[in-house]
């Protein structure tokens, strides 16, 4: 395909999460998580307290649609709405594909199509632990010297980019501004593990916590003046310290959970040097 990006579409599927837990159980941590009373639920969900109490207790059964409309008052993303209609006695609503199913084949195209038109500056798109799926043909020339266990890990997973970022063997020696970046991750993967309860997203939080990077102390300001404003990303190439900024793009409304949980990283330059560099790259 003559759009394709450099790095094409990983087929990669997680297994469905299987638990012997009751649904009033997952009701109630799902509650907690959200820091909702049963007050509070009964009235975003229009239903009386009295019944939250029993449902959560398995005094009461709840139907499907009841079981769907808890689940969007709390914002429970699509993957455990299928867990909690399990617990309930329901078959799961929402569908898991594979990247390379023939029905996501128009997603997939959309995907390509932003890395593509992002050229020439870098984009990648990332499922929701942070594995890399895609990518645009200028990620790879950025990542020249990262160890290749990184870019290719034995277990046949797919490349982590928050493993790539802030690992010693990554580009962690090169990014100038660490200290900043590192929390700036490290405050986005937990503000992700408590919207989504990921227990393998807080295992690679302490991942991340365990490499070695110097103290957020050690960079009191930005050199620059975006400080105040984004977070760049900064790091040494041979060309000089490249200096971008980012975005994240998700796809409105989907119903299949690849869909929901894939992200897109588009990274633009921040300074007229960054933008000469990429636009001078082969």
């Amino acid at each position: 395909m003559s759009t394709a990006p450099a790095t094409p579409f990983h087929a990669h599927s997680h297994a469905p999460r299987r638990t012997a837990a009751p649904f009033g159980e997952h009701l109630r941590n799902w509650r907690q998580r959200r820091r909702l009373s049963q007050l509070d639920l009964a009235a975003d969900a229009d239903v009386s307290t009295r019944h939250i109490s029993f449902v959560e207790t398995g005094r009461a059964n709840p139907s499907r649609e009841m079981v769907l409309r808890l689940c969007a008052r709390m914002d429970v993303p699509l993957r455990e709405r299928n867990t909690l209609l399990v617990a309930a006695g329901y078959a799961p609503m929402y569908r898991e594909s594979r990247l390379d199913d023939p029905a996501f084949a128009a997603a997939r195209q959309a995907v390509e199509l932003i890395l593509k038109s992002h050229e020439p500056y870098p984009a990648l798109a990332v499922d929701r632990h942070w594995n890399m799926v895609a990518a645009n043909r200028m990620v790879p020339l950025l990542l020249t010297g990262v160890a290749p266990e990184l870019l290719t890990p034995a277990d046949q997973g797919l490349p982590n980019v928050l493993r790539i970022s802030l690992h010693p063997d990554g580009l962690a020696p090169r990014i100038t501004n660490l200290a900043q970046w590192r929390s700036h991750i490290f405050e986005r993967l937990g503000h992700q593990i408590a919207a989504t309860a990921d227990a393998e997203l807080a295992a690679l939080l302490d991942e991340l916590r365990a490499y070695p990077g110097p103290h957020a102390s050690a960079e009191a300001c930005l050199p620059n003046e975006l400080a105040g404003v984004v977070m760049p990303f900064q790091f040494r190439t041979d060309a000089g310290v490249l200096n971008f900024i980012s975005t994240t793009t998700v796809f409105g409304s989907p119903t299949d959970i690849t869909l929901h949980e894939m992200a897109l990283e588009t990274f633009f330059p921040a300074d007229a040097f960054t933008r000469q560099v990429l636009q001078s790259l082969p």
